[in-house]
């Protein structure tokens, strides 16, 4: 019992880093889904340098996440970066043209792909889920104890 109690969080940030590293090859690769997903979010943020970026700027910071989520002593801080990163995916799913679904043209045909979302949703649960069990080292970096 000892084993599994050290080694649990090995499965949440397991799951984060297979969802979020199997993004990167469409994040850097310059897939038409990718372009689509940022170009409607640079677009209704009105930040013009987002729509053609922003799937670079993420993705690293994805990858980012995954190498410290893969260090124990960094766990924490990949569970943030995760926590954040996820919840504005979630958010844009949500409210802005994005939708749940994605819809984008590929090759003269019309694409749609609503796994994204929910996988956003797992990453983000599982890196709250790691923030919660390393509380007390997250609270003690604002100085703070919990009790």
């Amino acid at each position: 019992m000892d084993f599994i109690k050290k080694h649990i969080e090995w499965l949440p940030a397991l799951v984060v880093v297979i969802i979020l590293g199997g993004s990167l090859p469409y994040k850097f690769g310059g897939s038409a889904e990718t372009a689509h997903i940022f170009d409607v979010v640079g677009q209704f943020l009105g930040l013009e340098f987002f729509r053609t970026t922003g799937g670079y700027i993420i993705g690293t910071v994805e990858a980012i996440a995954c190498i410290l989520l893969l260090t124990p002593k960094m766990r924490a801080y990949g569970a943030v970066l995760t926590a954040g990163t996820m919840a504005g995916a979630i958010t844009f799913h949500l409210f802005s043209p994005l939708g749940v679904t994605v819809q984008w043209m590929e090759n003269g045909e019309m694409q749609e792909d609503g796994s994204l979302f929910y996988l956003a949703v797992v990453a983000f649960l599982s890196a709250l889920w790691l923030m919660f069990q390393r509380k007390d080292e997250l609270l003690a970096l604002l100085g703070r104890k919990s009790g």
